[in-house]
């Protein structure tokens, strides 16, 4: 069972709750006090079975826990005080004998062992005390109710690291919330409680006690001890007569006495509390399962946006897009293409051998090109990542996981990245250059031609540009527009020098090469949201992860339930 509930610890705190979903607070806190509940109580308790009955006194702000642990001690042992919150460090007084039972590696491993009062929530002070009896422990905690959060938090680690709960409450205080619900819990997870009402006048202590036997009885806990402590008047010690107490230190010392009644008290509680982890592990795995499909619908709103940028880059870098405007313009200002795409429009056919001779491009020209081209294709891929940036940032806005993510960033993801701009600057710039150097090494043989001279290689290098940007490539005749025909034309300058293999070839190989650069961007900008949610640290595994370490502490449980039947019938 203990390797069980190891394992079941690590199923638990690998399975994390990050998004902000309907009732996500509730079922974290549940699971950090299962957690705590192994680390604190469950698989030390298991590592010391036969240790001393830890009795955590707890109860209400004023209900004097603490004079009471000091009178039953017979010693003032832990500090009352008369403004509350009173209690603030917890105080854990036990018989000397029983010293290595309470080390930093056993019962509530966290807090850190003091000798004296510190004042300190993150500190356990221990007190050996000969008034105590071997086998018995006594811990006074913070006020359940306490105004102070981290008094509240402690009192409720400290209970649920309890064997036995002695629970204050008064004539004042006894049908307060805040005690009731401490009480249901431990109804549900069958732990040991006995209730002790303080400080009751002598005229109200029949109508209290029967009323508040039956709020017991109706909340399951008929069977719970229930004291009664009168009011009285406390010595210059701050302690209660020895007789108000009497009956509480004999059924304790009684507990302590009889180790079968200790066990079975240990045992209660123990089951109780492995039954209700293990049972709330399986709420706690549908809830990571619905993250997980969260987490799968945010990671396919982010792809839908990048994949719909990149569709449309794809499609305005072969539709002929670019070949508009400047470009266009530009292009036409390189090869002279006033008359010549007249000509092109009626008659492409003849015109391979006389193209050289209609060129009038400069380098200059060559030049006001590849910027045109250069601003034209940034242009685009700036104006796709804005686009997908807000679309993605839209979808996870509209719904409360998401929204809840780009409200933690520290960011703006509904906008390109810082660097986009610079980083796409970049990308043209090397596409393009590669583009140079695919033509110049194409026409390494042909250097000497009349034609390669005639356009240069940076000439070369915008017609093979023009014509990657245009899907009516390898097109001829009057089926095009001006701007295809700006294509065909760059196609027939291009085969010119080349063939009509080798300028198929090279404007495939220029096409993906842009392609895949442009697929490299935009993951990096992707990967700003998929980045999120990876960091989130959900494994897709927990779920299975949880319910299989649940099932086998269930099993085990069975198994041991069975052999307890079997081993009483015989």
């Amino acid at each position: 069972m203990l390797t069980a509930l190891v394992r079941l610890r690590g199923a638990l705190q690998g399975a994390v709750l990050p998004l902000d979903v309907p009732g996500v607070e509730a079922e974290r806190d549940a699971r950090v006090a299962m957690i705590d509940q192994l680390e604190d109580y469950v698989i030390p308790r298991l590592t010391a079975i036969d240790g001393p009955l830890l009795t955590v006194v707890g109860g209400s702000t004023g209900a004097g826990k603490s004079t009471l642990v000091n009178s039953l001690i017979g010693n003032r042992v832990t500090e009352p005080g008369l403004l509350r919150p009173t209690t603030r460090s917890p105080v854990l007084v036990h018989n000397p004998a029983d010293a290595e039972w309470f080390g930093q590696d056993r019962i509530l491993p966290d807090l850190v062992r003091s000798d004296r009062s510190t004042g300190d929530t993150t500190t356990l002070q221990l007190v050996a005390s000969e008034k105590v009896p071997a086998g018995l422990a006594i811990l006074d905690a913070p006020d359940v109710d306490s105004v102070e959060e981290a008094n509240r938090v402690l009192a409720a680690q400290l209970l649920a690291a309890a064997d036995l709960w002695l629970f204050v409450t008064s004539a004042a205080r006894y049908a307060d919330q805040v005690p009731w619900d401490y009480l249901k819990k431990a109804a549900e997870r069958s732990t040991s409680v006995a209730i002790v009402l303080d400080r009751t006048a002598d005229d109200a202590v029949e109508t209290v006690a029967t009323h508040l036997a039956r709020m017991l009885a109706a909340r399951g806990l008929k069977d719970s001890p229930l004291f009664i402590v009168r009011e009285g008047h406390p010595d210059e010690d701050g302690l209660l007569p020895a007789s108000y107490v009497a009956d509480i230190r004999g059924w304790l010392e009684a507990l302590a006495d009889d180790a079968d009644a200790r066990d079975a008290v240990v045992k209660q509680t123990l089951e109780g509390a492995i039954r209700v982890i293990s049972a709330r592990t399986y709420e706690i795995a549908s809830v990571v399962e619905d993250h997980g499909k969260a987490l799968l619908s945010l990671r396919a709103d982010a792809d839908r946006a990048y994949d719909r940028a990149l569709d449309g880059i794809s499609k305005a870098t072969a539709d002929g897009t670019l070949l508009r405007g400047e470009v266009l313009a530009r292009w036409q200002e390189f090869v002279g293409t006033g008359e010549l795409l007249k000509t092109l429009e009626n008659k492409v056919g003849g015109l391979r051998d006389r193209l050289v001779n209609a060129v009038k491009g400069k380098p200059a020209q060559v030049e006001r090109v590849t910027h045109a081209v250069e601003s034209g294709l940034e242009k685009l891929l700036i104006e796709h990542a804005e686009n997908a940036a807000e679309q993605a940032a839209g979808y996870w806005g509209s719904t409360g996981p998401g929204r809840g993510l780009l409200q933690a960033q520290d960011h703006d993801l509904d906008r390109a990245s810082r660097q986009f701009r610079r980083d796409a600057e970049t990308l043209v710039r090397d596409w393009q250059h590669g583009v140079l150097e695919m033509v110049r090494a194409e026409g390494a043989d042909k250097r000497t031609t009349a034609r390669y001279l005639a356009y240069g290689v940076n000439g070369l290098a915008v017609a093979l540009m023009v014509v990657t940007f245009s899907a009516t490539a390898g097109l001829s005749g009057a089926e095009v527009g001006i701007a295809g025909g700006s294509a065909v034309l760059g196609q027939k300058l291009l085969e010119a020098v080349f063939g009509d293999q080798a300028v198929r070839t090279l404007a495939e190989r220029a096409r993906k090469d842009l392609d895949r650069r442009v697929q490299e961007l935009f993951a990096s900008e992707r990967a700003r949201f998929t980045h999120v949610l990876d960091d989130l640290g959900v494994d897709s595994r927990s779920p299975e992860l949880l319910r299989a370490a649940a099932r086998r502490v269930d099993d085990l449980r069975f198994a041991a339930q069975s052999d307890s039947i079997s081993t009483e019938s015989v």
